[in-house]
């Protein structure tokens, strides 16, 4: 095997996103159901022999070391293996949004590395490297919609109804740090249960952070007026700034400003490289 073409990488949308406290340390808790949707970047793979890690930008420009150069040189590292590899990338999830979009760039680069370079890692061991690079990419790496609670560790596989999404988002992004240290954020909703969400998956809860993001950028507040001039009650997705609401069938949306991007999406039952490493630990 000497390439791998066509490596998706999709986005997340948070069905909701509750902060039930604060630990000693500074570190927020959580609860949020993650779930995958069709809106996805795409990854290609060239082994190289020579060892040497490349990577190349088929649309919009990355930084130089983001996740998923770093994706590639952690497994080297860990691993210790002598081969190499030329990442041509087609991003298309936005960054700043709230959708995952790096840390499932990392996720899927970890995956098909360990193919690509015939590593054999399970999944255990590579989760314990995505952590490394980020809180969300083990979801990613397991693959399969979920509960998450604690600082993100903690990870329970749920199913979701099928269902498609309004997904807007702004030309303005916002930075996650200045959220979370921000004065006016509430960290103290109480803690909900799977079975209560369940009974109504696409209407429940609320995300904390919105409110906050709503002051920081005021474009998160136009696009949920969008959704809500709909008829849909929409909310922002993790720490913004895209937002979404679940659509019923014939559902328009009146036209948004230049640059923003909008996109009717429908969720994934599994991701697409779900089973690319073996589970048992």
């Amino acid at each position: 095997m000497k390439s791998l073409f066509d490596v998706p990488a999709p986005a997340k949308l948070n069905l909701f996103l509750h902060i039930t406290g604060q630990r000693p340390d500074g570190y927020h808790l959580l609860q949020s159901v993650f779930m995958l949707i069709d809106w996805c970047d795409t990854l290609h793979f060239e082994r190289r022999a020579s060892g040497a890690i490349s990577r190349e930008d088929l649309t919009t420009p990355l930084p130089p070391n983001d996740l998923i150069t770093r994706a590639a040189l952690l497994l080297q590292q860990h691993t210790g293996c002598t081969q190499g590899v030329h990442i041509a990338v087609e991003k298309q999830i936005p960054a700043q949004a709230g959708m995952g979009g790096g840390s499932s760039d990392a996720a899927s680069c970890l995956l098909a590395l360990n193919r690509l370079w015939e590593l054999h890692l399970k999944l255990p061991e590579l989760e314990k490297l995505g952590l490394q690079l980020g809180a969300d990419v083990p979801f990613f790496l397991r693959g399969q919609n979920a509960w998450v609670e604690g600082v993100g560790e903690k990870i329970t596989p749920i199913s979701l109804p099928p269902a498609q999404f309004w997904v807007i988002k702004p030309d303005s992004g916002v930075e996650t740090a200045q959220i979370f240290k921000h004065p006016d954020l509430q960290r103290a909703t109480n803690p909900a249960t799977i079975s209560v969400f369940a009974a109504d998956p696409y209407d429940f809860g609320h995300n904390d952070l919105q409110p906050v993001a709503q002051v920081i950028c005021p474009d998160v507040s136009q696009a949920l007026q969008v959704l809500s001039d709909a008829g849909m009650r929409g909310k922002m997705t993790g720490s913004g700034s895209a937002v979404f609401a679940h659509s019923t069938s014939g559902t328009t949306l009146r036209p948004v400003p230049d640059l923003w991007q909008v996109r009717k999406c429908s969720n994934l039952d599994v991701h697409p490289l779900q089973g690319w490493a073996s589970s048992e630990s």
